[in-house]
């Protein structure tokens, strides 16, 4: 692409940034669509945030990505949340509109898009999610706007149950969906909770490379061969728990669906057209 007075700018904001695939899914859609603008990563400390998303303003942005850690703390500095991102109490996309900045999330919209394409039906039907960091929060919130019946969230650590019960309420106040609260070591819980999912999501960091490793089950779980397995986490490609429910015959995807969608969602956001997500694909599958 060939830069001029004319170009816009569009970034990422996360603490670490330079690893993201962001900036080429977005550069090669930007090219591929003849738009005028690039895309980069800007790594700030948390001490910068304000003044980084204040630039944002001073520079007209294009439109702009928050990752870990300032998913929540971004919102203060927005005049405006989508009605998901105040559901789930965080964002992960800045919408320029009219000199006003608006947060949204796309993490839950780009995942359940993503399920369309991977085949698995969720609505009216009972699915189980394990954590409750910014990610996890994103699906259950979309999943219950959407119209996932009941949902299985299980936690690692007993004493965040309490913290969530306010949130489990909230959700429940603006959607039909069934909460239950679960603790991912309990054996008998989890197996229920399973046997009677159509869909099981890793929202944990347990399994990715630098993180914690193994699989987020205990090995006395068993993953009924009829549950679709789901990890957001993209490096490795094929995680402990996708190997693990793979011997048991399930069908699996790692986070790159998920990745490719919650990008396409914010580039509509920001452009007015659909990222050409057939051709960007080949580019996130091979980063």
């Amino acid at each position: 692409m060939e830069v001029s007075g004319y170009t816009r700018l569009a970034g990422f904001l996360a603490n670490p940034a330079k690893h993201s695939i962001s900036p080429k899914m977005h550069n090669a859609a930007f090219q591929a669509l003849g738009i005028d603008a690039c895309y980069l990563a800007f790594e700030v400390e948390t001490d910068e945030l304000a003044a980084a998303i204040q630039s944002f303003r001073t520079f007209n942005l294009l439109g702009a990505n928050v990752s870990m850690p300032f998913k929540k703390e971004a919102c203060q500095y927005m005049d405006e949340l989508t009605p998901a991102a105040r559901l789930i109490g965080a964002m992960n996309t800045i919408i320029p509109r009219e000199n006003r900045l608006i947060g949204d999330n796309t993490d839950g919209k780009g995942f359940m898009a993503s399920l369309k394409e991977l085949s698995v039906d969720v609505l009216g039907k009972t699915i189980t999610i394990l954590g409750n960091g910014g990610a996890a929060l994103a699906i259950l919130c979309q999943a219950a706007l959407d119209g996932v019946k009941k949902i299985n969230l299980a936690v690692r650590h007993p004493q965040e149950k309490k913290a969530l019960q306010e949130k489990i309420v909230e959700v429940k106040a603006q959607t039909a969906v069934v909460i239950e609260l679960l603790d991912i070591h309990d054996v008998v819980a989890m197996n229920s909770a399973l046997a009677e999912s159509t869909l099981l999501v890793n929202g944990t960091s347990v399994g990715m490379a630098g993180g914690p490793s193994g699989s987020p089950l205990a090995s006395a779980v068993v993953i009924p061969n009829h549950v679709f397995v789901y990890d957001i986490i993209y490096h490795p490609r094929k995680t402990a728990l996708m190997l693990a429910a793979e011997k048991n015959g399930c069908s699996t995807s790692n986070g790159l669906p998920m990745l490719l969608y919650q990008g396409a969602v914010a580039f509509e956001a920001w452009t007015g057209q659909k990222m050409p997500v057939a051709e960007i694909r080949a580019i996130v599958e091979n980063s």
